[in-house]
């Protein structure tokens, strides 16, 4: 495991990302991305209204909130964002004054922080929803499976017969892809309580082996779906049940020999006052009545947390083993050092950015400054391409990060991140076609390009240009999505058209800075 190339983060994220996904606000303002409050600037505070930083998937949840609304006169406005981020910002003290509670999937990696959990006075859980397996019917069928007694190992089988592939978030940023990590983890070592540095050592040869079956990597779960229904040919999701449960043609699974569960905590702040205090008691005490239990089973697919409410049609209501979370944070750190330096599968990036004349004296000085901090978060064995433009390509530079010798692919991309240079017109669609090209067929690895430009396409291929040579693409080709970046000048339209054409997803650097769409787009990589 090491320690002083680059801070690992287990429970924290050493850049607080803008895990911005959909709007998700009962009553919402900010300036986030398409109108999403942005972490940090919630918006001040209002009589009756509760400002929540909140796990990004319970965007779902506006409708009962709107109902709770209508029952109580409280207003609650959520912001989006990672869990994992969420923690880092307790952690760092930037919620004070800010939120008057978080609601996130778990307070597990919470607890793990001193600094974090000292920030919250309560906690109450709301609803829950264990790790699980989506796997197709059809490959559920072909693999004789019983659903309701598959294990972890007959899946870790699975993969390594060749017979599965699957997606899942990232551990280090989604708290559904760290569950999911811990879940296999803890039962291919055969834990029987929390996971020790010792079981992780034991697992490891089994668990490079089923992580050899991931073909998607993802910073959300809704990304995630999107990117596994656009493929068709990756066979399974791990991700929390009520994810999967919204995905036709799943076979909904959870393993016999335990998963962990997320129990979504309702947590006060402490530096709130009394009268927000009572404010989000009686918020909990809403959304746990009995009613609006069946409502957030009934719209979500989450588990009530009473135990008079069943669950939804659908939700298998059989017994199965709970895991514990890690007991320290040590073991969350080795845990996911090795999954990204050793266990997953590499990554290669080309990195196509814009040179040109508009990005000279502050914009090339931001775009220097965050390529450089990324430096310290490339993991083992990524290839990194960098491939800057004007009015054309004006060269490509590649380097890997040889866990032999990491410093020296590190230090190459700091060399040539120093050396860009701005001129010349904006080439977007030739410099995106030169980039398909350099990727060609290419290494076993997630694979992707990230688009920066200041601007709009001003010379070479247009836009129809490169619709034609994306759908000459072969296949596999045609799986390698661009993130392109608004920047500057950017043109919203083209760059969202090109992100939805290549099955990528837009990232804002507008409205948010441009270091901290660079490190949210690690989540996908």
């Amino acid at each position: 495991m090491r320690s002083g190339r680059r801070t690992r983060r287990a429970l924290a994220v050493c850049l607080t990302a803008l895990a911005l996904l959909t709007g998700c606000t009962s009553q919402g303002d900010g300036d986030g991305t398409d109108g999403v409050p942005t972490p940090g600037v919630p918006g001040s505070a209002e009589p009756g209204t509760l400002r929540v930083l909140a796990s990004s998937e319970l965007s779902d949840m506006k409708p009962v909130l709107d109902r709770v609304r209508e029952d109580t006169g409280l207003t609650v406005r959520l912001t989006p964002i990672g869990t994992l981020d969420a923690v880092d910002m307790l952690a760092k003290g930037t919620t004070d004054g800010a939120y008057d509670a978080v609601w996130l999937s778990s307070n597990d990696s919470l607890r793990l922080r001193p600094e974090a959990a000292q920030r919250i006075v309560s906690e109450t859980p709301v609803m829950a929803s264990p790790v699980a397996i989506g796997v197709k019917d059809a490959t559920v069928r072909r693999l004789g499976w019983r659903p309701g007694s598959v294990t972890w190992s007959q899946v870790e089988q699975a993969v390594a017969d060749g017979k599965l592939t699957y997606g899942m978030t990232d551990p280090a940023r989604s708290n559904s892809g760290f569950a999911t990590l811990v879940s296999v983890a803890s039962a291919l070592s055969g834990a029987q309580s929390a996971l020790t540095d010792a079981d992780v050592a034991k697992a490891t040869p089994r668990l490079r082996e089923f992580f050899a079956g991931q073909q998607l990597t993802s910073g959300s779960s809704g990304w995630l779906a999107a990117a596994y229904q656009r493929r068709g040919n990756v066979d399974a999701l791990l991700n929390y049940e009520s994810v999967l449960m919204g995905i036709p043609d799943l076979t909904v699974i959870r393993p016999t020999d335990g998963v962990l569960t997320a129990d979504y905590p309702l947590s006060t702040l402490a530096s709130t006052d009394d009268s927000t205090r009572g404010d989000v008691r009686r918020l909990a005490e809403a959304l746990r009545a009995p009613e609006i239990q069946r409502e957030i089973t009934r719209s979500t697919h989450r588990r009530p947390v009473l135990t008079s409410v069943p669950p939804a049609p659908g939700l298998d209501t059989s017994r199965r083993r709970e895991l514990p979370s890690p007991g320290s944070r040590s073991v969350a750190d080795g845990l996911l050092d090795a999954y990204e330096n050793d266990l997953r599968r590499p990554s290669r990036t080309v990195y196509v950015l814009d040179t040109s004349g508009s990005m000279a004296g502050e914009r090339l000085t931001r775009l220097k400054t965050a390529l450089t901090a990324l430096t310290g978060d490339f993991r083992d064995r990524e290839e990194v391409t960098l491939m800057p433009f004007g009015s054309d390509v004006k060269r490509v530079t590649t380097h890997v990060v040889d866990p032999a010798d990491p410093g020296a692919g590190l230090a190459g991309i700091r060399r040539d991140t120093e050396r860009l240079t701005a001129e010349g017109d904006t080439a977007v669609y030739t410099s995106l076609e030169k980039a398909y090209d350099h990727l060609g067929g290419g290494r076993d690895a997630f694979t992707s390009i990230v688009l920066m430009t200041d601007g709009e396409n001003t010379t070479g291929t247009d836009a129809a240009g490169f619709d034609r040579f994306y759908g000459s693409l072969g296949g596999q080709r045609q799986e390698i999505p661009v993130f392109p970046i608004l920047f500057g000048d950017s043109d919203r339209a083209e760059l969202t058209h090109i992100a939805e054409l290549t099955g990528g997803r837009l990232f804002d650097a507008q409205k948010g800075s441009l270091d901290g769409a660079f490190e949210e787009i690690r989540g996908y990589q």
